[in-house]
């Protein structure tokens, strides 16, 4: 007889850091779960400890035109070994009595995911896990995500989880939940097509101010500093047709106007994706808002790609520019010359992009890097007519750049991830002040 299906919770957990805002920040793997156990028959339940819009936050959510907003926050201690930095520690999220009264009041699960993102966000995982297990002690908890994958074996010694999976957990999905509840399902779907795969349960989020789109899994690319290729070894894309189609849902379904591209690639190969689909979204006109805070690889960037985003509604443009060291004695790998910078910037004004609309990510704090190449790049990205937006350096296990930066930093990477943390600018040469530099960045930056 077949057992019936199982109740499976899916959590998104707190945030413990010295600073965090909602940039357009959704759990979209999770939910890409959550909707895969939901379309093979099994009951799901959602929370977010993030969850802005909480019923007992009040009225009072700050909500930007794009649908982003600050996160409720509670001074706590900061972890072993970071207190010299002064700042206060925050937990960002909901209130932890909120949380406990939520998971009193829902039926009992048979098993709960937690996702997890930044490694260095460790504590608020494991702040979560303890919470879940202190009303559920019976429940088996599951962690994966990115910590989970990056820092399996820290995870496994400190998240409290009952098993940490690493990897893509779609695969795995079948068997954990045979093994925790005993329910058996052959998911949907043809493996390995995204485009049979089922929309994320963002119907599971109780405020929609955004939706999140992925037209594509993994990267191309390997750059040094990133694990994305690490955490995604296959580069998978979705058709535009698709990508369209779930736009429309949100809109429709859910009053959806804002949407953020997760993609690391979107504009790769643009005459076969993001043409067909920016071309469908114009034709469409339902005056919608695209913004892409994971950066545009400004080589793709055309004349012709740059007014058709403009056309389809994209309000803010990042580029992934990186440094403006273009010369061959560079340090570290650049992917762009001078010329196509500026060729870039060129066509994206051309196409009606103001300046504050159009950024360029700045790397900040990498191994050996000084400061005064990074004041050169905002000066030079400045002159350019568009805003420099500073991206600190977070060293990243298995990526190439790690045993440099292990090298680098005062902190013992290995030890803790909460020592990866970008505003603790672990890798800043030796003997410069941190609270000195990023005033000075900031100076700049006004």
């Amino acid at each position: 007889m077949k057992r019936e299906a199982p109740h499976i919770l899916c959590i998104n957990p707190w945030i413990h850091d010295f600073a965090a805002f909602d940039f357009w920040a959704k759990p979209l793997g999770l939910l890409g779960l959550a909707a895969m156990l939901r379309e093979n028959g099994i009951r799901v339940s959602f929370m977010d400890c993030l969850d802005r819009f909480h019923p007992r936050a009040g009225s009072r959510v700050k909500v930007l035109a794009d649908g982003r907003g600050p996160y409720r926050k509670t001074v706590i201690p900061p972890p072993r070994g970071v207190e010299e930095t002064g700042k206060r520690y925050f937990r960002y999220g909901i209130e932890p009595e909120w949380f406990k009264q939520d998971l009193l009041a829902m039926e009992q699960p048979d098993m709960v995911f937690v996702t997890s993102l930044m490694t260095y966000w460790a504590p608020g995982v494991r702040e979560t896990i303890a919470c879940i297990k202190a009303v559920f002690p019976d429940v088996p908890v599951v962690l994966g995500g990115i910590y989970a994958t990056l820092c399996t074996d820290h995870a496994r010694r400190n998240s409290l989880a009952d098993e940490v999976v690493p990897g893509n957990g779609e695969e795995k999905l079948p068997d954990l939940v045979l093994r925790y509840t005993g329910f058996s399902f052959d998911p949907k779907g043809e493996p390995g097509n995204l485009d049979t795969q089922p929309y994320p349960a963002l119907d599971l989020i109780s405020h929609l101010s955004y939706a999140p789109i992925l037209t594509s899994r993994g990267c191309p690319f390997s750059c040094e500093y990133c694990a994305s290729s690490f955490l995604e070894p296959r580069f998978r894309r979705r058709s535009p047709e698709s990508v369209f189609r779930e736009i429309c849902h949100w809109h429709t379904e859910r009053g959806v106007t804002n949407f953020a591209f997760y993609d690391d690639a979107l504009l790769i190969d643009a005459d076969r994706y993001a043409i067909p689909l920016l071309e469908m979204l114009i034709d469409a006109d339902m005056d919608l808002a695209f913004h892409t805070p994971n950066a545009l690889h400004i080589r793709e960037i055309t004349q012709g790609t740059a007014t058709l985003m403009f056309k389809a509604g994209f309000k803010t443009i990042r580029l992934g520019l990186e440094t403006t060291d273009f010369s061959s004695a560079r340090t570290h790998d650049t992917k762009v010359k001078a010329n196509e910078f500026h060729q870039a910037v060129a066509m994206l004004k051309a196409a009606g992009f103001s300046h504050d609309q159009i950024g360029a990510y700045l790397l900040c704090g990498l191994p050996g890097q000084g400061l005064a190449e990074v004041k050169a790049s905002m000066v030079e990205v400045e002159k350019s007519g568009i805003t420099p937006v500073l991206a600190f350096y977070t060293p990243i296990p298995h990526t190439p750049m790690w045993e440099e930066a292990k090298t680098a930093s005062r902190y013992d990477l290995e030890k803790d991830p909460v020592f990866s943390n970008n505003a603790l600018f672990p890798c800043l040469a030796r003997g410069v002040p941190r609270i000195k530099t990023i005033s000075q960045l900031k100076k700049i930056a006004i």
